[in-house]
């Protein structure tokens, strides 16, 4: 409506109360009013909808609709101008609702209610289309283009989808209003549709103005939402205040100034403090219909906020705000509280689904925060973008925000001698690239100049190589160029965070996490900003990638797949431990340990996302399939959303023992308590720790010596920190060890023996425990750790088992016949008592002779050996810095409590190797 100030009635004459009548105007009066109304607008003198003619006194406005004029005997000239003007500034709240939001008539009844709740002075809401509505749209013209009848039929399922939306949310005039709209829209797009049809070419502009009236009859019916609760609302065609001019290359660039011209003269003519905006389209210089381009509502609403310099712009989607990865790839990725405007344009650009990569631009300029909020879940706070200083004292826990990826890349390397130092060589490669309109994500150059890599989607990579190959045909066939090559099926992960060009080590921290997770870098990127560091994998490392990294910067728990094998006594106590103890370490630790798989030797069970320990045995006994070691191995070792996978042998196999090498070179960690290995042939051992120290990949074996005992540790550590190892002496079973410390008094040997045997100490057949076999596996382990290279039968053992007892079928045959030795054992027994020792059976590493043994020796009793009781391990280690005094480790060396203890430890010590605090 616009109004024009025009002589009031004589100074003292009445207005009648109630509704004023309003006087006619006789066509000669209205003509020369609005003649000098033009005047008036021409000379500057426009105040939007109302305009003072200076010199005619008073205040009735003539409604120029209506031919009326309207006495508004209380607003003055000053407000008058006042209103004409468009505010700017903190009172306005930018609100922008995707398609999803905008999907049925309940939803945008939930965006008017949001809308109607926000207590800001005046509220810009920008909308998109229903929910795949643009798709149906650019689906139409593509029909109608390619002569498809069925455009029709189309056409008709978008006018259904908003006539029954309308009268889901609508009734009486306003949806008679909308209807009627509809009803003429969907005629002219008939009507142009058709021309498409019958020319089977469509222009740009055509396209564009087709597809945009998704966002118009949106933007319609979230008006008239509003209007039902009698709060006043306009609604903006925003192809009449937005002016944006194409690049040429898929993106268009605001006119801010035209815009800003624009958006004055609308809002002069519709002062609503509630204004229902249309996204994604706009209008070219010459006035022709356009679009922002895909998903380019987010950037509407970044403009219009920047054009009314509001105090916020919410984002409204469907999640509760910015995740620091992708949740369908991290699981534990968490919900950011805060982003700067650089971390979230990198994230856009990276392909993480935050916001149009151009979003933020307009809205920095003027410092205007953009809000990501949930519109399924008001309660979420949601993420905030804003500026945010620069924290010097920054810790890699905050440094780095957030990880993004792009995958179906190539990465091509052209590379050779020839261009180190010849000015133009990049300007060359990239103007090749350039005119077949590739898109390049990322370059990385050698500081020597010798080869110069990038990125580019995979779709456009065949075009790249053969410009490339056309552009240097010369360069490679001189040999200045060595070659052109094309690495396929590449990703990029992305690690993005402000803080990081102020934080030192976050390039050391990313990729020890990935050499960790065995996962190889084919090329980085890395800008002087330090706002991301970039770098190039294979396509299928790429989530175990993000997952590794993610989990480092502790921005979700540090997650371990574990298969166990070898659900026998200590394999079940162990994952009883793990059991009562996972809640714990997640809490307090950063660690999660997830059990991926467990198999015996018959049956197994599998699952994707961690086994249930506290019902693992039931499932193991219904929910098993067959046992297939390569079924199991590959189900860990392939299982991506898992970077850190660790196999715990938990048997005494030596075939499965023989695998161990091949699942290093997999990258799965080995952890056992199986000595089978590391006491097995020379050559096979030496093969085993040369792979584990030229890899990020781990093996650990403490429990192989001294069950729960630091042995192994203990010698490393000595080792590591220069000392040398003399001897080694110790009483390595604590089966020989509970014997020979009940062994004393009146009792035979064959009833200690049974004893054991009852108590669980020794194997079911005591001959294994008995015969030294497993000392001597214990010795060879310590003498390989010192560094001498020995076999197993290099190693002299006495064995305990008579020679003539060693043929016995069975173990019972065995214990039965047993009894009939005991005088000899009680003769030995006797000669040490005599002299004051006491027999104890030991293992020993001469390690300055380059030899060692097992025997049954004497020993003094107040010698330390002679101290111990039930089935306690001891160990003395005689060094150059503990040569008057032996260290000594001593403890229970024997148990499935103990021995399962110890392998949960290692486990532990893996996962502080892989990030978990230690």
């Amino acid at each position: 409506m616009s109004s024009l100030a025009v002589a009031s009635p004589q100074p003292g004459a009445a207005i009648p109360a109630g509704r004023p009548r309003r006087p006619r105007l006789a066509a000669s009066e209205r003509d020369s009013i609005s003649q000098r109304w033009r005047c008036e607008k021409t000379q500057g003198r426009s105040f939007g909808s109302s305009v003072r003619i200076s010199h005619l006194p008073g205040r009735l406005y003539l409604d120029v609709s209506k031919n009326m004029l309207t006495p508004i005997a209380a607003v003055s000239v000053e407000q008058a101008e006042a209103s004409a003007h468009l505010p700017k500034g903190d009172m306005w709240s930018v609100h922008k609702f995707g398609g999803t939001c905008m999907g049925t008539s309940q939803r945008i009844q939930n965006v008017a209610d949001i809308v109607l709740h926000d207590p800001s002075e005046r509220k810009l809401v920008v909308v998109s289309a229903m929910s795949k509505v643009t798709d149906m749209m650019y689906n139409l013209v593509n029909k109608a283009q390619s002569r498809d009848d069925s455009y029709v039929v189309a056409l008709d399922e978008v006018f259904e989808k908003h006539m029954a939306t309308a009268k889901d949310l609508l009734g009486g005039e306003d949806l008679a209003r909308f209807l009627s709209q509809l009803h003429a829209d969907v005629s002219n797009l008939k009507a142009m549709l058709r021309a498409i049809y019958i020319a089977g070419h469509v222009t740009e502009s055509f396209s564009d103005f087709v597809v945009g009236h998704g966002e118009l009859w949106s933007a319609q019916m979230l008006s008239l939402a509003i209007k039902k609760s009698g709060t006043p609302c306009s609604w903006m065609d925003t192809r009449e205040v937005l002016v944006v001019n194409p690049t040429g290359s898929n993106q268009v660039d605001p006119d801010y100034l035209e815009s800003e011209k624009r958006l004055e003269k609308w809002f002069s003519r519709q002062p609503a403090k509630t204004i229902i905006a249309t996204g994604f389209i706009a209008s070219t210089p010459e006035n022709i219909p356009t679009t922002l381009k895909r998903d380019g509502s987010d950037f509407s609403a970044a403009i219009i906020g920047s054009l009314v310099k509001a105090g916020q712009v919410t984002i409204w989607t469907d999640v509760d705000g910015v995740f620091s990865a992708d949740p369908r790839k991290v699981s534990e990725a968490v919900i950011l509280s805060t982003l700067s405007y650089q971390e979230a344009w990198e994230m856009s650009y990276f392909g993480a689904n935050v916001l149009h990569p151009r979003t933020i631009i307009p809205v920095m300029k003027y410092n205007i925060p953009i809000v990501i909020r949930n519109m399924f879940n008001i309660s979420a706070p949601g993420t905030i973008i804003c500026q945010q200083p620069a924290n010097e004292d920054g810790d890699l826990e905050a440094c780095v925000k957030a990880f993004a990826t792009i995958d179906k890349l190539a990465l091509v390397n052209v590379e050779g001698t020839g261009m180190a130092g010849v000015p133009g060589t990049a300007s060359a490669i990239f103007g090749a690239v350039k005119d077949v309109g590739a898109n390049v994500i990322m370059i990385s150059q050698a500081s020597s100049e010798h080869s110069v890599c990038f990125a580019v989607p995979e779709k456009e990579v065949a075009a790249v190589s053969a410009a490339l190959h056309v552009r240097f045909r010369e360069a490679l066939s001189a040999g200045r160029l060595s070659k052109v090559e094309v690495i396929h099926n590449c990703s990029i992960l992305a690690a993005v965070g402000l803080r990081m060009a102020s934080t030192p080590g976050v390039s050391a921290t990313l990729f020890d996490a990935l050499a960790k997770a065995n996962i190889n870098v084919r090329a980085i990127a890395q800008g002087c900003s330090e706002y991301n560091v970039t770098v190039v994998l294979k396509h299928e490392d790429c989530v175990r990638a993000l997952r590794a990294a993610h989990s480092r910067f502790f921005l979700s728990k540090n997650t371990l797949a574990v298969g166990i094998i070898g659900p026998g006594l200590i394999g079940r106590t162990l994952l009883n431990q793990l059991k009562d103890q996972a809640a714990v370490l997640k809490e307090n630790m950063n660690i999660d340990l997830r059990v991926m798989g467990i198999t015996g030797s018959r049956t197994m069970v599998l699952s994707d996302i961690g086994i249930d320990l506290a019902h693992w045995e039931q499932q193991l006994k219904t929910e098993a399939e067959s046992a297939d070691l390569d079924k199991f191995i590959h189900h860990l070792s392939e299982n991506q959303l898992f970077p850190n996978r660790v196999l715990v042998d938990c048997t005494a196999d030596t075939s499965i023992a023989s695998h161990y090498y091949d699942w290093l070179k997999k990258g799965i960690h080995v952890i056992t308590p199986n000595k089978k290995a590391n006491s097995g042939p020379l050559d096979r051992y030496l093969k085993l720790r040369t792979l584990q120290r030229a890899s990020y990949t781990h093996y650990f074996y403490e429990a192989t010596v001294g069950a729960g005992l630091p042995i192994i540790s203990t010698l490393r550590g000595l080792l590591e920190t220069g000392d040398k190892i003399l001897r080694i002496e110790g009483i390595f079973s604590g089966t020989l060890s509970y014997i020979f410390n009940n062994f004393e008094g009146t009792r035979t040997f064959s009833d200690v023996v049974a004893e054991a045997k009852e108590a669980g100490y020794t194997e079911p057949d005591p001959r294994e425990d008995l015969s030294g076999t497993d000392v001597a596996r214990k010795v060879i382990i310590l003498a390989r750790e010192s560094g001498l290279r020995l076999e197993l039968s290099d190693i002299p053992v006495r064995s305990l088992v008579p020679e003539a007892l060693r043929s016995c079928s069975t173990a019972d045959e065995y214990m039965q016949n047993l009894p009939s030795y005991d005088q000899d054992w009680a003769r030995e027994r006797k000669d040490a008592e005599a002299a004051g020792e006491v027999l104890r059976y030991v293992g020993v590493v001469d390690v300055v002779n380059k030899k060692g043994q097992v025997e049954l020796r004497r020993y003094k009793r107040d010698h330390p050996f002679a101290q111990l009781s039930g089935s306690d391990n001891i160990i003395a280690f005689t060094t150059s810095r503990y040569k008057e005094q032996p260290l000594i480790v001593r403890g229970p060396g024997a148990g499935a409590e103990v021995t399962a203890g110890g392998v949960f430890c290692d486990i532990l010590r893996l996962s502080s190797y892989l990030g978990a605090p230690s």
